[in-house]
């Protein structure tokens, strides 16, 4: 194997997407319902069908009127409700009492609030001026007819479904999901169904990769453990090579037996880099081989689970259709001090108040640790270059 690159987080995220962004190829694409789009990646622009709103309304209770005969006592004539057009026309000296969503009646330019005048029969009192336009949302100030409102390559959320409910469409296309081959590596994996002896773990990588495939958009397929046998290892990665990408959990170090990397080398792969100034998960391996990408993820569980997240999670989006995928870096305040070695930007088990607000770092006894993994409901995310952070100070996050 020629020598390979290590990179920096940043470097390597760069690299993930701009090579997965290059050269992915377009999905395919079906139709589905509404309430089935949501969460998939949308493949058609979406207009608008009509102008939004297709007249002007009023955005409270109160009164339609001439803004020209204000302030001054008006004569009401009339009342126009959401859902209903008033038959006539306002003059001057005139108000036609409108409720939230009403359109505007003819010959009115404003609306004055309910709470800014006073009743008297067919008298309204309004001690006080309104500029052309107050409290009425103009037609088409949302958007005008033939409006690109939704491009492709937008994951769908719920205002997106409400959106594409408002210009009625109750189908839409979207990218058909790619298909992601996960393949654990090891002699000393087995079944999550069965005892395992002291020397030996059961296969919960695959089952943390499949759940955070399917988060990403992905449909997980998850193949046999390849034990760690020259043969066996690369018949399942050609096996793993006919999906749209593949990644592996273990293998990918500089131990005897860890041979994940001489398989993809006699397969012809193209490797990008192989190591990531990162913690968990250095040793890992991104690569393409017979024109489709791969990831050697580290084996141990915080490893596979951080290193998905950060750099695979991209890939699965990009394969999907996704135009953009975005890796959410917040902040909050540490109850506590935390203190690190410089050298490696890491990524730590921490529990985030229910505000978002602060963060905690939790004890935990290395990137094996699975209990830890599962009271963490963030990564800590440090800089490399620092040595310590005090309590009070913000440090990023990234929610789980």
């Amino acid at each position: 194997m020629a020598v390979v690159a290590t990179f920096t987080f940043d470097q390597a995220r760069r690299c993930v997407l701009e090579r997965v962004g290059e050269s992915r190829p377009t999905p395919a694409t079906e139709e589905v319902s509404l309430l089935e789009a949501a969460g998939r990646v949308l493949a058609e622009a979406v207009a608008a069908d009509r102008d939004y709103p297709a007249v002007a309304r009023s955005v409270r209770d109160g009164f339609a009127l001439r803004a020209a005969d204000l302030p001054g006592e008006l004569r009401l004539i009339g009342e126009v409700r959401a859902g209903e057009t008033f038959r006539g026309e306002v003059r001057p000296g005139e108000a036609v009492e409108i409720m939230t969503g009403a359109p505007l009646p003819p010959g009115a330019d404003a609306v004055v609030m309910l709470e800014h005048v006073k009743v008297s029969g067919d008298r309204v009192n309004v001690p006080r001026t309104l500029r052309l336009g107050e409290n009425i949302s103009p037609q088409a100030c949302e958007a005008r007819r033939g409006d690109v409102l939704l491009e492709p390559g937008r994951r769908l959320g719920f205002a997106d479904i409400a959106l594409l409910a408002t210009v009625g469409r109750p189908r839409v296309s979207v990218f058909r999901k790619p298909q992601v081959a996960v393949l654990a590596t090891g002699d000393e994996i087995v079944d999550i169904s069965e005892t395992p002896l002291d020397h030996q773990v059961r296969n919960s990588n695959a089952q943390s990769l499949a759940v955070q495939v399917s988060r990403a958009g992905g449909c997980p397929r998850i193949l046999p453990v390849a034990r760690d046998i020259y043969d066996d290892t690369r018949e399942l990665v050609e096996q793993g090579l006919r999906f749209d990408l593949l990644l592996l959990s273990g293998g990918v170090s500089a131990g005897k037996y860890d041979i994940v990397e001489r398989v993809f080398a006699d397969v012809g792969a193209e490797f990008f880099f192989d190591r990531v100034l990162i913690q968990p998960g250095q040793p890992l391996v991104f690569g393409k081989a017979r024109d489709k990408f791969f990831f050697g993820l580290p084996g141990n569980p915080a490893s596979t689970m951080v290193t998905f997240e950060i750099f695979a999670r991209a890939a699965v989006e990009l394969l999907g259709g996704e135009k953009e995928p975005v890796l959410p870096l917040l902040l909050s305040t540490l109850t506590e001090e935390v203190r690190q070695k410089p050298g490696l930007m890491r990524f730590l088990p921490a529990r985030v108040s229910p505000d978002g607000s602060e963060v905690t770092p939790l004890r935990w006894q290395g990137s094996g640790d699975v209990p830890a993994q599962a009271r963490a409901n963030a990564f800590l995310v440090t800089d490399a270059v620092r040595e310590s952070w005090a309590a009070g100070e913000l440090i990023r996050v990234l929610m789980k």
